[in-house]
């Protein structure tokens, strides 16, 4: 009888730890610091929430402008569905993300000359978009992670244009799908 009381102990004290264990690893928060170089707050949060399967909600907002109608305003929405091969919150993952954003850019001169327009020119409107991603996080700390991910996949842009400055008139409207990258990140992630 002793050693079945001990044995019962022994047990409930391993679930005990184990789903302590468990419960350090079922919540992360995240931020993307090149984001921050956007001067683009930003914030996520992951959930576990199967065996292997995590669902992240992250976003960021920038709503400065930077005088002489030079603007980079814009919000962002990034939920994800991630499988990790290994385990949770270490390693590879690959996942299936949204991308939900708004934006009001102008003024601005892009490096390379991707938008030539945008010196002269306001841009404000969406994208919609879906996307599969793939992402590695190493562990750096007790409850610390570095995690690196880029997903590409499809948008549905629709914009207005309009004449530099936050009085301009409408120019010009359209709409455009756009295949290519739609996420990436380098982000500090905290375990709970």
């Amino acid at each position: 009888m002793r050693y079945l009381k001990r044995t019962f102990f022994i047990f409930i004290l391993c679930i005990s730890l184990s789903a302590h264990t468990q419960a350090q690893k079922t919540i992360a928060v995240k931020t993307n610091i090149p984001y921050w170089a956007t001067a683009s707050p930003n914030l996520g949060v992951e959930v576990a929430f199967r065996h292997k399967m995590t669902f992240e909600l992250s976003g960021g907002y920038n709503p400065f402008e930077f005088g002489n109608d030079k603007q980079w305003k814009h919000w962002i929405i990034w939920p994800e569905a991630r499988y990790w091969l290994n385990e949770t919150f270490n390693g590879h993952s690959i996942g299936l993300h949204g991308v939900f954003a708004g934006f009001d850019v102008g003024g601005l001169e892009l490096p390379f000359n991707l938008v030539p327009e945008l010196k002269n020119r306001r841009v404000e409107g969406n994208i919609n978009g879906i996307g599969l991603s793939y992402g590695y996080a190493w562990i750096i700390g007790n409850s610390l992670l570095l995690e690196v991910s880029a997903g590409a996949g499809y948008g549905r842009l629709k914009y207005d244009v309009f004449t530099n400055g936050d009085n301009g008139y409408k120019t010009d409207y359209g709409q455009k799908h756009y295949i290519g990258p739609t996420k990436g990140a380098i982000s500090l992630v905290y375990l709970f």
